[in-house]
């Protein structure tokens, strides 16, 4: 059983400025001259699923520390003081007809008994309907404004709605929303959904997943309103089919970070599926020389699926 709450909800900061920014979605000059079914598609259903499936080894933790776990693309378990949080969860093999390449961290009957669920916008990648009614356990779920009738017939005891800027205090847990650079369409024109990351307060703790955001200038804004320890930022993703720019590039989030005043990064959203052209082994190699480069090798953690990491 999940370990129980507290009653006291408290919803604070109702949403201000800056209510988020839904990205261009026309087509970038030049798409039309590749094919993605053909280049990056097929090739990819071709491709051997990689990654190792772990039996995670959960550490003991003391009262002020956090234990983050990658399971892959932007899905991480950040355990703290007992308490289980998941966010962005996904261990299905197929996004529809896109293959996984890269193996989730761990297989999901070795997932803790979890406490809360936070889901950043609708797209399939993030919000999947199979994970969630397997993880579901009548504990609360925390998503943007016009998304939580995707996920009331699941099994969850609570659904939260937040806007951005908003934030909700789930006994020691306060999670706001922030604004992104994205969209939250489930489907075709499906424009009224919200979308966004979460900053986590937890105890003297403070974590940021940053959602499926491109790079946009409200990073400074959110790492002012809210001070930032970790943050989990996308670094994959960035050369898709139409060309248009809905994700960081490795650059981007290093631009990102420094812009929040975070101390730590931890990448994710790449090598889980192959969402647009730019090689699989790409985004980190970039990663790695933008962090020699800015001569922050001390601040990034590169996790491996599946591992668990205290920090």
């Amino acid at each position: 059983m999940a370990k129980q709450f507290n009653n006291d909800l408290v919803v604070v900061s109702k949403p201000t400025r800056n209510q988020g920014h839904r990205v261009g979605l026309r087509p970038g000059k030049g798409w039309l001259r590749r094919n993605f079914i053909t280049q990056v598609y097929l090739p990819s259903l071709f491709t051997r699923r990689k990654g190792t499936a772990h039996q995670p080894n959960f550490p003991a933790l003391g009262p002020e520390d956090v234990c983050l776990t990658w399971i892959g693309h932007a899905s991480f378990l950040i355990g703290w003081r007992g308490l289980n949080i998941l966010v962005d969860p996904i261990w299905s093999l197929w996004l529809k007809v896109i293959k996984r390449i890269r193996r989730p961290g761990f297989p999901l009957h070795h997932l803790p008994a979890i406490d809360l669920v936070l889901v950043t916008h609708a797209h399939f990648d993030h919000l999947d309907r199979r994970t969630l009614r397997k993880v579901a356990a009548f504990q609360p779920i925390i998503v943007p404004n016009g998304v939580g009738n995707l996920v009331y017939d699941l099994g969850f005891d609570r659904i939260h709605e937040l806007s951005q800027w908003e934030t909700l205090h789930i006994g020691e847990i306060g999670v706001t929303l922030t604004p992104c650079h994205h969209w939250g369409a489930r489907v075709l024109h499906d424009f009224h959904r919200g979308f966004g990351g979460y900053h986590l307060q937890l105890g003297t703790r403070t974590i940021f997943h940053c959602g499926d955001s491109a790079y946009f200038s409200g990073f400074s804004e959110i790492g002012e309103r809210l001070p930032t320890e970790i943050a989990l930022l996308p670094i994959g993703a960035y050369d898709p089919p139409t060309r248009r720019e809905v994700h960081m590039n490795p650059e981007q989030a290093i631009q990102a970070f420094r812009e929040l005043n975070a101390q730590i990064m931890v990448p994710m959203h790449y090598g889980s599926f192959r969402l647009s052209f730019e090689p699989l082994e790409e985004p980190l190699k970039r990663l790695r020389a933008g962090i020699k480069r800015h001569r922050i090798e001390e601040k990034v953690v590169v996790m491996e699926e599946g591992v668990p990491s205290v920090f």
